[in-house]
């Protein structure tokens, strides 16, 4: 492949877990989706999205067609799993997954919202979540702990990473909004840097995670809606979706 057209990913690794994030570039979607779009609902063409899948899971070194997707909804409901789904009309309606099955990737779709990605390497763990403004409300990401717990991970050994997101300075919303998120989630409570109400959604979700005895969590510093290099929802509107994944050595 052309370098100047490879698959840009952020990749980190915390003892046999390993975690990735897209950026826009790299793949072949037009405008307005270019180029990486991994989102198969938002009007791309369906040849371009699926291209554009399988050069970002070559990149990281996974099969494409083992990667586990969601049907995003805004929800809290978790998918426990062992295997990729084995096609589109099998995919449910959920914004968590979380499997015991070591080198299974899990992904999340995003586009301002905060991709959560976890592991907990001892037990053979991982989980991944879509934490929106109302899925942080709803408990998307305490529910997908609950549910690795389950399965046998520890808390206070589960990873965490979240990926670009919009940041709390970003993120504007009415007065009566940002009251009802701070009654759920006080962390969550912001303010644009131009001085009105906002919401940070990842401020809340380490809030959420730290309350569950998550220790080790690190936060991305990009901000979807400033950064060029990412697709933002309230920015574009019309625009593609970034991918978190999430797998263990088998």
């Amino acid at each position: 492949m052309d370098p100047r057209h490879a698959v840009r990913t952020a990749v980190a690794s915390a003892g046999g877990a390993h975690f990735a994030f897209t950026d826009r570039w790299g793949g072949v979607s037009a405008v307005p989706y270019e180029e990486l779009n991994l989102g198969g609902a938002v009007g791309d063409d369906p040849a371009a999205v699926g291209a554009n899948r399988e050069r970002a899971a070559r990149s990281l070194g996974l099969d494409p067609r083992t990667v586990v997707w969601m049907n995003q909804v805004h929800g809290r409901e978790v998918a426990v799993v062992d295997g990729p789904w084995g096609d589109l009309a099998e995919i449910p309606a959920v914004d968590a997954v979380v499997t015991a099955r070591r080198g299974l990737p899990l992904a999340v779709l995003t586009a301002d919202c905060t991709p959560v990605l976890l592991a907990d390497p001892v037990a053979g763990v991982a989980g991944a979540a879509h934490a929106g403004r109302p899925g942080l409300v709803a408990g998307v990401v305490p529910a997908a702990v609950e549910a690795m717990t389950a399965l046998g991970a520890e808390p206070s050994r589960i990873v965490a990473r979240t990926g670009p997101a919009v940041c709390g300075r970003c993120y504007e919303v009415p007065e009566e909004m940002r009251a009802e998120v701070a009654r759920v989630v006080p962390a969550a409570w912001s303010q644009t840097s131009w001085g009105t109400p906002a919401v940070d959604v990842t401020a809340g979700v380490h809030a959420q995670l730290d309350a569950l005895g998550v220790r080790e969590r690190h936060r991305s510093p990009f901000c979807t809606l400033e950064s060029g290099d990412h697709f933002s929802y309230r920015r574009d509107r019309t625009t593609g979706r970034l991918a978190g994944y999430v797998w263990l050595d088998r």
